[in-house]
């Protein structure tokens, strides 16, 4: 393990490292939509849809995204529900929430351009010191640096580094190789060739050695600890958790609740849904009163389980049960906790729902 500071390569390392990472590049690229311009607008919500997703899942989105908004001005002026149809499906909702608020401030503070200076450019809702450097040297060829998971395991192999590639230590470290290594023109051309050697060649379990332009330079290579480099992520122990929607009938309309702030999936329209702890069926049906009556106010009658589904988020294994509950009156004295609206099912399509409410919202021709 490293016991001292680590020091940096020279200029002679980091000049031959760029030109066979340039000359493997040039060869290798992956035509990627987002490639084919320079607009700023395209590489920031590039950048940001890649955020924690895999390119192949962002590409299809990424081409539906710009059809509908074409442009920053067009972004700003489009209404949150809107935004956040076109992205259902990406998750990490926030994303998009801050990438439309971002456009607004583009709009009304520099005029529709993305500015040019570092530390405005961060300042903006949702950018940090990645997307900035990215959207900055790509864009406008800013000799900036640029860390993400493929380029921080990339240069974690190639400095032999193995303490924490998250600690202060490391993120010094790799961040100031990153800049190093930039030349004074082109700085986005490389980043974009790092980004590519890091994802295509040096790959987190099978990195192919063989095949890459800087093997003979890296020293993870050299001492044979690919494999152990960077240091694995200790994983959280997943949480198993039970949770309820109701979908909730009156006459030829359904009850759709919006999350506030501060909730998973903040923004998004859903059916009525909590963790459920009840392990009877009579002590269901009086959880889903409570729970139903304490979110809108509305008195419920539950019905039958219509479906039941598993899915992940984060570190929590949801297993999702859905019933069907009718109203029979509304509490006065009860303050809804949610924005409410009654939605005819042939108009949900064009409220933006969760994966599993978009799943859920195709059961209610069946109810």
């Amino acid at each position: 393990m490293t016991t001292e500071p680590m020091t940096l390569p020279d200029t002679a390392w980091f000049t031959a490292f760029r030109r066979r990472a340039l000359r493997w590049y040039a060869r290798h690229a992956r035509a990627l939509p987002w490639r084919r311009s320079r607009d700023p607008y395209r590489v920031w919500l590039s950048e940001t849809m890649l955020q924690q997703t895999q390119v192949e899942t962002v590409i299809g989105y990424f081409d539906r995204f710009l059809q509908a908004l074409p442009t920053v001005e067009a972004l700003a002026q489009a209404d949150e529900q809107d935004v956040l149809r076109l992205w259902e499906g990406l998750g990490y909702y926030r994303r998009a929430r801050q990438l439309h608020r971002a456009a607004k401030v583009l709009v009304a503070e520099h005029g529709g351009r993305f500015p040019c200076d570092p530390s405005v450019v961060r300042d903006l809702p949702g950018i940090g010191r990645y997307t900035a450097g990215a959207v900055l040297s790509i864009a406008f060829d800013a000799r900036q640096p640029i860390l993400e998971a493929n380029t921080l395991r990339l240069w974690s192999r190639l400095l032999g580094f193995d303490g924490d590639p998250q600690s202060g230590e490391g993120q010094r470290l790799l961040w100031a190789a990153a800049e190093a290594v930039l030349p004074r023109r082109g700085a986005g051309r490389l980043n974009q060739a790092l980004m590519d050697l890091g994802s295509q060649v040096c790959a987190s379990r099978t990195p192919r050695c063989d095949s890459c332009p800087a093997a003979s330079c890296c020293r993870a290579n050299q001492e044979g600890r690919q494999a152990d480099i960077p240091r694995p992520k200790a994983k959280p122990p997943v949480e198993a958790v039970r949770e309820a929607a109701v979908v909730v009938l009156r006459g030829d309309r359904v009850l759709l609740i919006r999350w506030p702030e501060g909730r998973r999936w903040a923004g998004l329209w859903d059916f009525p849904r909590f963790t459920m702890t009840a392990a009877t069926p009579a002590a269901v049906r009086r959880e889903l009163v409570e729970n139903v009556r304490a979110m809108t106010g509305m008195s419920v009658v539950p019905g039958q389980r219509i479906h039941a589904l598993t899915h992940t988020v984060t570190r929590f294994r949801i297993r999702l049960e859905c019933y069907r509950a009718e109203p029979i009156s509304r509490d006065r004295t009860v303050t809804p906790t949610v924005e409410m609206r009654w939605v005819r099912p042939t108009a949900l399509n064009g409220y933006p729902l969760s994966s599993t409410g978009r799943i859920l919202s195709g059961l209610i021709a069946a109810c």
